[in-house]
């Protein structure tokens, strides 16, 4: 994987928001303590590139068990935070055609460095590849402090959400037909 950077994060102008919580949300459906951005900063819609950021804090739902004592964001939250801007960015200027976008993959992932509350992850990425409808590859960095903690490429894919609420409902009303196994049984 190259090491050459997305954006220089020395360059940002983190005063200049493009997107907060509020409006991230119109693009993303992801709530409460899954919502792993705190604003947008840059977009480029010729390049495909988009950075922001996510201000770590110590009421963070992983704090007090990933680890006791030594809070460290999961690399799992990190990658979620990166596929998070990546959705923003795709969603808003519609360029997989999709309701809704899902994790399709990873590749190349690397962690550098810890991630801890009081830290500011600044997230970039790079749409390489898009084949509108069927996925998007995107290069992402994550950086604390302008050095880079996290890389790797990840694959977005459309989510088919009438198919996923048709299962749901499948499974609610499996659910409601079967038999509590609590409930008193009849001896017949």
């Amino acid at each position: 994987m190259t090491r050459e950077l997305i954006l220089d994060p020395a360059s940002l102008d983190y005063s200049n928001i493009i997107a907060d919580a509020a409006e991230i949300r119109k693009y993303n459906p992801q709530r409460f303590e899954m919502e792993q951005l705190t604003a947008i900063v840059h977009e480029d819609l010729q390049r495909h590139v988009c950075a922001g950021y996510k201000d770590l804090t110590d009421g963070e739902f992983w704090v007090r068990g990933h680890m006791p004592n030594m809070p460290l964001m999961p690399g799992v939250v990190m990658l979620e935070a990166a596929a998070q801007m990546c959705s923003y960015f795709s969603q808003k200027y519609d360029l997989l055609g999709a309701d809704m976008v899902g994790f399709g993959g990873l590749e190349d992932v690397r962690f550098r460095d810890p991630v801890v509350p009081g830290d500011r992850l600044v997230l970039m990425c790079e749409m390489t590849k898009l084949r509108r409808g069927r996925i998007v590859v995107t290069k992402f960095q994550g950086f604390v402090r302008n050095n880079l903690v996290v890389e790797g490429i990840l694959k977005g894919i459309p989510i088919p959400i009438e198919l996923v609420t048709a299962q749901l409902e499948r499974s609610k009303s499996a659910q409601a037909e079967s038999v509590d196994p609590q409930a008193p049984r009849s001896l017949e």
